[in-house]
């Protein structure tokens, strides 16, 4: 995928794996206007194109910072209606992300505070370098989590772990959210990405399509009672058999050699 983006450098590092890394490093890879409107043009991208790739690792440039949340400085001054019509372009941006068919891997190489968290929170599941930092520092500012903090935590770590991180504004630990269910793994800082990339080309050799009806059916079956997510699971299940991967699958494992998926 071509970069022209301002805020965010593109990278294929391997065969259908998309890095993404939000790249201000200058101010701790805080989001303002321009990355919101990144993301949200290159996730509605993705979205609409989901057979170019087969994982995401997003990650933030340098060891510093992951996202330090929103940029401040360029808020100072705003109007509530500024304010409003900005957050807007965040919210869609992470809707975009969070819907996003093709499983995301977060690589979180440092503080991933308020907004910062939100974004790492959008990703199908966490690799955090051993110094990163996590926050939802929002209520120390006199405003709350509005890029899916309140909704999307408590899904990692249960509703009262989220409660008290959400209402104390307090900073954790890599090693705390691993405890908690929020982080998959950590890795040293100078192996954070091999690892992720690692893991990335695993489920990039997997059949895609299945891929991503793995994740649409585990996003939406949460979502609902036992019984209508069974009903999700198999309709989803169903859309495998007539694939060609299918088929190829079936045939590498009787020839005993690696299928070679085409997504299709």
């Amino acid at each position: 995928m071509e970069n022209t983006y301002a805020t965010l450098q593109l990278s294929e590092p391997q065969p259908h794996t998309l890095l993404v890394t939000l790249n201000r490093p200058e101010v701790a890879n805080a989001m303002n206007t321009r990355m919101g409107l990144d993301l949200l043009d290159l996730f509605h991208s993705i979205g609409g194109a989901p057979s170019a790739q087969r994982c995401v690792v997003l990650t933030g440039a340098g060891q510093r910072a992951f996202c330090a949340g929103g940029d401040l400085k360029e808020r100072n001054g705003m109007t509530d209606q500024q304010w409003q019509d900005q957050h807007l372009i965040f919210e869609r941006a992470i809707r975009a992300i969070i819907n996003c068919p093709v499983p995301i891997i977060a690589a979180v190489n440092g503080a991933a505070y308020a907004g910062g968290m939100e974004i790492s929170l959008c990703g199908d599941f966490i690799y955090a370098a051993e110094h990163a930092r996590f926050a939802l520092t929002e209520v120390t500012l006199g405003i709350m989590p509005g890029a899916g903090g309140t909704q999307t935590l408590p899904r990692a770590v249960g509703a009262r772990r989220a409660k008290e991180i959400l209402l104390t504004g307090r900073p954790f630990t890599a090693q705390q959210a691993q405890e908690w269910g929020m982080v998959n793994r950590i890795c040293k800082a100078e192996t954070l990405m091999a690892e992720a990339l690692e893991t990335a080309a695993v489920i990039a050799t997997n059949a895609p399509i299945s891929t991503r009806q793995i994740k649409q059916s585990v996003n939406y079956g949460l979502n609902m009672d036992l019984a209508s997510g069974m009903m999700f699971e198999i309709e989803a299940y169903n859309r495998m058999v007539s694939t060609e991967d299918r088929r190829e699958g079936i045939r590498a494992f009787n020839e005993k050699r690696k299928p070679q998926f085409q997504g299709r």
